[in-house]
């Protein structure tokens, strides 16, 4: 009997799921660098470049992340609302 160690590399290797796989991949990265490069978030832009996260990191930012103002004010006014009851920031 073989592990599984054996059959995934064998069967994501194969043709008709690697070109599913990077054609989904390539199309939500490119999205959300593009989105990030938009909004000049260098952190962001990073971030998606470097980590592949089979695309899921990226539809969270486009779909999520993105509709937030994480460098301005508003994302520090809504978790200094949200953590009150833990008095994180002063």
């Amino acid at each position: 009997m073989e592990n599984l160690g054996e059959i995934l590399p064998r069967i994501f290797s194969r043709p008709e799921f690697l070109l599913p796989y990077l054609i989904w991949v390539s199309f939500w990265k490119s999205l959300a660098l593009w989105k990030a490069a938009g909004r000049k978030q260098i952190s962001w832009f990073v971030i998606l470049f470097l980590v592949n996260s089979l695309g899921l990191l990226e539809l969270a930012y486009i779909f999520y992340l993105y509709r937030w103002d994480l460098g301005g004010k508003k994302m520090l006014k809504f978790l200094k609302n949200k953590t009150k009851f833990f008095k994180i920031f002063p």
